[in-house]
């Protein structure tokens, strides 16, 4: 009977483990599937010149394939992990035996359990299986270790494990952990530093370079020892490199170069919308638009102008005081500077005597506030001891710390390249690091007078000419349900009878509403459309003066139209994107070259069409170039004439001061800049677009043209041109004024003769009524008749 019972037991524990078997082997991974395995990588994001702005992924992991690891840094992770790897089948039996059985005691003290695992079973676990500490997945790894060495060669092995390897330091493989530790490449890597990465895999967190420098000293030359005893190093090669302090950077980034990053996170949300998901794990190339010297000066051109502004309207006092200045530090370490003003440092007013106001950094520095400073800060809300702000060393050079405050208005840069659309550069605020909201793409504003020469681009499609003249006088238009609207010029002045040219370089308002009326409201909106100011745009006279909704990135591409002779550009910030096999998935330039890709054969090289659609003609868009060009020259941007380039543009200011705005181009560049509150209030009287925006346009240009020649704006082949009260005007062929226009005895301006249907002086959309000047104003061209104006 006892024989029974014992036969019986061993049954039923066989049958169990059986059944254990069964149920833990019946979801076996397939160690095929690693064949053709990549993991997850980062897609990187490079300027035009190769420089690198940017990654997008889950896990930062640059993949390197084996061919491409240093000998020496394959070494030291053998030397780690598992020196005898080129020689066993998966498994070293020795290892894991006598890690299995300080299992059984881990397990019965419910410790974590050990590893012993092989580089080819910690592949097995990381790319296959779950992290879970049983035995039972310890099987499983030891099972697949040996299938995984009958798949795959022992070199593709060990490049899963390099590549898919957890570091720390937000690193994930050999590549990322070298540029984020290092800030290098694997290649160019020392024995010390690969050693380090070597030793990192034990503990990421108890070997952390920076809060546990000691132990991460102490396993990195454990490692270095290793490898001498392997004979892979010399005796002197270790000695030196153990002799190494361990230098690393501060934090983990992305990238050097950290001017972009509101450019890079456009980049990135627009390649979510284009590539979805993948771009953070599919390891694109990224080809972006953006000019690393202009977008520098960008952000420097901008954060400087907010600063003026914030300046000329006062101090708003400290951002903190405390009561003693024991512990301050530790107050002001909560509070943020802008990432961008590497110079700033957070400081604490230790004593104010007199005109002398004494401060200590955060770093231990003492010195006193510059004189203007002390005084701007006392005509403003004061300063005293204990309060907390910001200061940085005199740029030009003096002893005296100057004192600094954040802006809290705010605003865009955006230059483009009008032929093709590219984006060279985008700031979309004063600091990413306070806010990452892109005033350039999502904040949408009435963008004022600088949406007149789109009015007047309308205006000429329709028939109007440079030579033709409107009245620029009080108007009252009421609309359809009694309302009263009576547009104003910015400082109340009107000046009768003007000439195209002058309405638009000196920005006048009425004028603008009847050339408007004139026109026709559909007209003009659907000229807006094409250029892509807005989606829809309600066809009332008020959007004429810019009180629709728009961004600056938009109104860029819109004029960029009239740089590049009328053809509608896309604006767009990726030019290409490539797999991780070189296989391009994206392309901003759709158009089609039958022989680009062919070797040169001597014969004439391929001729690709324009791009673009001609949105209106290019007659036009120069009439407006040049039109522009006045306003520099002569009118709201005259300050931007000191640049001394050919260069047009229009400011726009919007109602209560809001809004400033200066679009501004040379023949290869539109740059549009804004400035505003987030909550839209008002800027304060005087804030006009001349004031806030083109001074930053111009600091942006000193170094957009710097050492480039003076070029002018390329004119259409067939136009016709005739002097007008001393500037030479371009005209379609047959509508040039045959003889030179004159003032009239009243002080206006003449109609030129000749076959002029729309040259015509007219008032308030009466015909007969009387105009400033004296003379019989003629009633407006008829519009269509579905083309009815609304008012607001």
């Amino acid at each position: 009977m006892a024989g029974v019972a014992v036969l019986s037991a061993i049954a039923v524990a066989g049958f169990s483990a059986a059944i254990w078997a069964a149920v833990l082997f019946h979801d076996m991974p397939d160690a095929g599937d690693l064949a053709d395995y990549h993991p997850p990588t980062a897609t990187r994001a490079y300027a035009w010149d190769g420089t690198l702005i940017g990654e997008f992924s889950r896990e930062r992991r640059i993949y390197v394939p084996y061919d491409a690891i240093p000998t020496q840094l394959a070494q030291a992770f053998l030397a780690a992990e598992d020196h005898s790897f080129f020689e066993h089948g998966g498994v070293d039996v020795g290892g894991i035996g006598r890690a299995m059985a300080k299992n059984v005691l881990n397990a019965a003290q419910g410790r974590r359990m050990e590893g012993g695992s092989t580089i080819t079973q910690q592949v097995a676990k990381n790319v296959l299986l779950t992290n879970d500490p049983t035995i039972g997945r310890k099987l499983k790894e030891a099972i697949l270790a040996g299938r995984l060495e009958q798949t795959l060669t022992k070199e593709r092995i060990l490049e899963l494990y390099l590549n898919e390897i957890w570091l720390g330091y937000r690193s994930y493989g050999v590549g990322a952990a070298a540029y984020n530790y290092f800030g290098k490449s694997i290649s160019d890597l020392s024995l010390a530093e690969s050693a380090y990465l070597a030793a990192v895999p034990k503990g990421p967190d108890n070997y952390h370079p920076i809060r546990r420098k000691a132990e991460a000293i102490g396993r990195r030359n454990w490692v270095i020892d290793q490898m001498a005893g392997l004979g892979w190093v010399t005796r002197a090669e270790a000695e030196a490199a153990k002799r190494e302090d361990l230098v690393v950077q501060a934090e983990p980034t992305r990238s050097k170069y950290r001017d972009a990053d509101y450019f890079v996170e456009e980049v990135r949300r627009r390649g979510l919308a284009t590539l979805g998901p993948r771009i953070n794990e599919g390891g694109y190339y990224m080809r972006t638009t953006l000019d690393p010297r202009l977008q520098s000066a960008a952000r420097v051109a901008l954060m400087n102008g907010l600063e003026r502004y914030d300046r000329r309207h006062g101090w708003r006092g400290p951002w903190g005081n405390v009561t003693t200045l024991a512990g301050w530090e530790e107050v002001a370490k909560k509070k943020s500077r802008p990432a961008e003003r590497r110079t700033w440092r957070a400081a604490v007013v230790t004593s104010v005597a007199g005109g002398t106001v004494r401060v200590r950094t955060i770093e231990g520095q003492e010195g006193a506030l510059a004189a203007q400073d002390v005084a701007w800060a006392r005509a403003g809300k004061g300063i005293g001891s204990g309060d907390l702000v910001f200061v940085a060393p005199d740029e030009e050079g003096g002893s005296a710390l100057r004192l600094k405050q954040v802006p809290i208005v705010n605003g865009a840069l955006v230059a483009m390249e009008p032929h093709s659309g590219r984006v060279l550069a985008m700031v979309g605020g004063y600091s990413f690091s306070l806010s990452s909201f892109n005033r350039a793409t999502q904040a949408q504003r009435q963008p004022g007078s600088a949406i007149k020469p789109i009015v007047y681009a309308a205006a000429l499609e329709s028939g109007y000419t440079p030579a033709s003249v409107i009245m620029d006088a009080p108007i009252t238009l009421v609309g359809a349900g009694g309302q009263a609207w009576r547009p104003e010029n910015y400082e109340g002045k009107y000046y009768g009878a003007l000439q195209l040219r002058k309405g638009l370089e000196l920005s006048r308002n009425t004028m603008t509403v009847r050339l408007a009326q004139g026109v026709g409201m559909t007209k003009i909106s659907s000229l807006a459309e094409r250029l892509g100011v807005t989606k829809k745009m309600d066809k009332v006279l008020a959007m004429a003066l810019g009180s629709g909704e728009t961004t600056v990135f938009r109104m860029a591409g819109a004029y960029s139209s009239f740089v590049n002779g009328g053809k509608k550009v896309e604006p767009h910030l990726i030019e290409l994107v490539q797999d991780r096999e070189g296989k391009t998935i994206y392309k901003a330039d759709r158009r089609d070259c039958d022989r680009c890709d062919a070797g040169f054969s001597g014969d004439e090289s391929p001729r690709i069409a324009p791009a673009g659609a001609q949105v209106m003609d290019p007659i036009t868009a120069y009439q407006i170039t040049s039109m522009l060009q006045g306003v520099v020259q002569r009118g709201t941007a005259v300050s931007a004439s000191s640049l001394g380039y050919p260069l047009g543009g229009k400011t726009g200011t919007t109602n209560d001061y809001r809004s400033a705005w200066f679009m501004g181009f040379s023949p290869d560049l539109v740059v549009g800049v804004y400035v505003g509150f987030d909550d839209n209030r008002s800027l304060g009287k005087g804030e006009t677009g001349s004031q806030s925006a083109v001074p930053i346009f111009i600091d942006f240009m000193k170094v957009a043209l710097e050492n480039l020649p003076k070029e002018e704006f390329a004119a259409p082949k067939n136009a016709k041109y005739a002097m007008v009260r001393g500037v030479r005007e371009a005209f379609r062929p047959g509508t040039e004024p045959r003889v030179a226009t004159a003032p009239t005895a009243a002080g206006g301006v003449a109609a030129p003769r000749g076959p002029q249907p729309y040259n015509k002086v007219w008032q308030n959309g009466v015909t007969g009524a009387p105009s400033a000047a004296g003379a019989v104003a003629p009633p407006p061209p008829k519009r269509p008749a579905d083309d009815t104006n609304g008012l607001f």
